[in-house]
């Protein structure tokens, strides 16, 4: 549901980029971790065109995800909201019946409200039924896959278990490849996948969105949107970039994604929209790190995906706009993936959404508009189905005590088998992440007026977003929708 755009938040003229009206590509990768490309340290194998990106472009430093899991992240990503608000939690599943609520406003919806085509050419996980999918939210055309690439009878753990016991049912359907315009029902392309076209799905999803990109010459902006199945395991990849990298599978992969980002490049500096086109590369969340050498590394962070330890909420960012952005430059400050949507509507002059949204206008941090700093006065972290686990300002990060995953330093799996983690106990403790971005330093005797301004704001989440910790649910949650298995009939 859209509205007008009265409430547009004022933006210094003289770093205003509203009505700008930039071509949009957004970039988001899956379970990739901080370190894992050349701007942010990835030394190991060579990343070129994101490393021209940031030359170019603007890396963001403190770049941070609602949730540290696929389908949740990606809730927020799309409506600028907590995706506790959206009421999507976790990784939804082939037997999920809930999807992202066609109510909400995503991205597409925004840009198309200000006459952008739209498209969609990786994995959605934001429901796989009917009424869920990106032709329904927004998006002009979608090609790819429901939900993450390992979950299909193919995933080496479920063979594994079947080498052992071939009565074993596994845990998953086939996995479908789809396509669908909007206006018209789905269409599944490919009933099963099978690990050779996992092998040409980067390569694929890179010539549709080159093909949308060169498909502009009328002039008509648009937004593409990228999500690639890719760093998730298992890892695929074409033969093109196989043991090409010295650094195992992973390296490969990361090379392919690479190659990736240049052809886009190569095809938005071949169209009209050449010097007014927004690109945005960006992870869901950290690395798999039970997943060893075929997961990623977050670097000096702790942790990784499953945690809302700073490894798997704080994801590499970059954004390339040439003379809007400023290029070899780098923020610090703290933002955030639901930042996007509010954002985008000041660029494209689309409609606000009528709903309540959770994220700020981040124009004068991408700019680099002198003395600018975080419009966000906090930020949660939930995780675990509605736990309040953190909540952080732009310098200190006040952790809740919870249950959480680790590998307690152990080594992670080999050739796409994990390894097992641990759970432990995290304690109520704050952490100076401008000095400590590790988080092994528990300052929370040192604060106490940061201490309680954090409190004060876990109460205000609380009592609107709810906090399973507190068992609370929270007055401004807006449920889901669902499909219900009989009449396929889509409700509360």
């Amino acid at each position: 549901m859209l509205s007008s755009t009265a409430n547009e938040v004022e933006v210094d003229a003289e770093h205003d980029l509203r009505g700008q009206r930039p071509s949009i590509v957004l970039v988001f990768m899956d379970d990739m971790g901080y370190a894992d490309i050349g701007p942010f340290g990835a030394t190991a194998y060579p990343t070129p065109n994101l490393d021209r990106m940031a030359d170019e472009g603007r890396r963001f430093t403190d770049f941070v995800v609602s949730s540290a899991v696929c389908s949740a992240s990606r809730a927020a990503l799309l409506t600028g909201c907590y995706h506790r608000r959206v009421g999507i939690s976790g990784a939804l599943g082939p037997k999920s019946r809930i999807g992202l609520d066609p109510d909400e406003t995503t991205i597409a919806e925004v840009c198309k409200s200000a006459g952008y085509r739209t498209a969609c050419f990786g994995k959605w996980h934001l429901g796989h039924l009917e009424p869920f999918l990106p032709h329904h939210q927004g998006f002009d055309q979608f090609y790819g896959i429901p939900y993450s690439n390992d979950m299909w009878p193919l995933h080496p753990d479920t063979v594994r278990r079947r080498q052992i016991d071939p009565s074993d049912p596994g845990n998953w359907p086939p996995l479908p490849l789809m396509e669908a315009h909007a206006g018209e029902k789905m269409r599944v392309v490919n009933p099963d996948v099978q690990p050779a076209d996992q092998e040409q799905m980067t390569v694929e999803l890179t010539r549709r969105s080159v093909e949308f990109i060169r498909d502009s010459k009328s002039g008509q902006p648009y937004f593409l949107y990228l999500p690639h199945p890719m760093v998730h395991v298992p890892l695929y990849v074409s033969e093109r970039f196989a043991g090409k990298s010295e650094a195992g599978r992973f390296g490969d992969v990361m090379m392919e994604v690479d190659w990736s980002v240049g052809e886009i490049f190569r095809a938005i500096e071949e169209s009209p929209h050449a010097d007014n086109t927004l690109v945005i590369f960006t992870s869901d969340n950290g690395p798999w790190l039970s997943y060893g050498s075929h997961a990623g590394s977050a670097g000096v962070l702790r942790e990784g995906k499953g945690t809302m330890w700073e490894g798997g909420c704080r994801e590499p960012t970059i954004m390339h706009w040439p003379g809007r952005i400023p290029p070899g430059s780098s923020c610090d400050q703290l933002c955030s993936t639901i930042d996007l949507l509010p954002t985008i509507v000041q660029l494209v002059g689309g409609a606000i959404p009528e709903r309540k949204l959770d994220g700020e206008v981040i124009l004068a941090l991408m700019s680099g508009e002198n003395n600018a700093t975080t419009p966000h006065r906090s930020v949660a972290g939930y995780y675990g189905g509605g736990q309040l686990q953190t909540v952080r300002n732009e310098r200190f990060k006040l952790v809740f005590p919870h249950r959480y995953r680790t590998l307690a330093g152990e080594q992670g799996g080999a050739d796409g088998m994990p390894s097992r983690y641990q759970m432990r106990n995290a304690e109520l403790a704050l952490y100076d992440l401008d000095n400590d971005p590790a988080e092994t330093n528990n300052v929370i005797d040192m604060y106490p007026e940061v201490v309680s301004f954090l409190t004060e704001e876990a109460k205000r989440y609380r009592e609107t977003l709810g906090d399973r910790l507190h068992k609370m649910s929270g007055r401004e949650v807006r449920r889901p929708r669902a499909v219900d298995v009989q009449s396929r009939k889509i409700g509360r």
